[in-house]
């Protein structure tokens, strides 16, 4: 009898998770295409309520709409939970931290004001579409860029903390030079005021009376215009250095050429025969 009950389950588990990573059958298809639909309206529902006009006219409505779509969401949540072969890496995996957000903060808003407008987070879930309409291409891409970004991110955190560093010290010699008097009333205070300067935001909320702080203003302001490109080039580098093709350092017997594609048997200048 109990292992009767087992296969029960199990068949169940795998007609569910046929169902909900099965994008080729026609029933997946038409699970993912409602999911997606239901989370663009579950944010629009979200975005709509935070109108003030359009709370006082449907805020019943709305939150009728909001505990219908957590319900939906938390026993798909619960399905995926179940027929996952490894449930704490589905748990703790990318998308299912995001499935697992999307439904807390609903819950959380019994007992927290607020933290209904948080569903927004649902917004993340449409990326599923990838997955739905099989855009493997452009999944491609963003594993391209992502790689991109992952090689270049020790040159870009060495550049945060110069950044850092530098406010830092223009921070505390505003905070030495301004004064209270002229709204440095600390160093963090200074420091925001750098950071706003060095990237040529500008609030105009602080700004130097004083002719020196003035005269370091300017060169902070130069320095932002020098400087802001920098992780873009860094990251723009490394791009170019993925999309070039891999050479192997070897040189043609035949006309000499230097650098030839990785497993390649003959040259791509004269067409002679490669001795790898």
């Amino acid at each position: 009898m109990k292992q009767a009950t087992t296969e029960a389950i199990n068949r169940l588990r795998d007609r569910v998770h046929l169902v909900i990573e099965g994008t080729d059958t026609p029933l997946g298809k038409l699970f993912d295409v409602v999911l997606i639909v239901a989370i663009i309206a579950s944010v629009m529902v979200v975005i709509l309520d935070s109108v003030a006009s359009y709370h006082q006219l449907f805020g019943h409505l709305f939150i009728v709409a909001e505990w219908v779509f957590t319900i939906l969401f938390t026993i798909e949540y619960a399905a995926r939970l179940f027929s996952s072969p490894n449930r704490l890496r589905y748990a703790t995996s990318f998308f299912g931290i995001v499935d697992l957000l999307s439904i807390l903060p609903t819950y959380l808003s019994l007992f927290l004001v607020g933290w209904q407008y948080l569903l927004v987070v649902r917004i993340l879930r449409v990326l599923r579409i990838f997955r739905v309409l099989k855009l493997m291409a452009y999944m491609q891409q963003a594993g391209f860029l992502l790689t991109a970004l992952k090689a270049s991110r020790q040159k870009i955190i060495v550049f945060f903390m110069s950044i850092i560093m530098l406010v830092t010290v223009f921070g505390a010699i505003m905070y030495v030079i301004e004064g209270p008097e002229n709204g440095f009333t600390s160093i963090p205070i200074g420091i925001y005021w750098a950071i706003v300067t060095l990237t040529t935001v500008g609030y105009g909320d602080i700004s130097p009376l004083t002719p020196v702080g003035r005269a370091i203003a300017s060169l902070i302001m130069i320095t932002g215009y020098s400087i802001i490109a920098v992780p873009t080039g860094i990251f723009t580098a490394e791009l170019a250095k993925k999309g070039r093709p891999q050479l192997h350092a070897v040189s043609c017997p035949k006309c000499g050429k230097f650098g030839h594609a990785t497993g390649a048997n003959f040259c791509d200048r004269c067409g002679g025969e490669m001795h790898l």
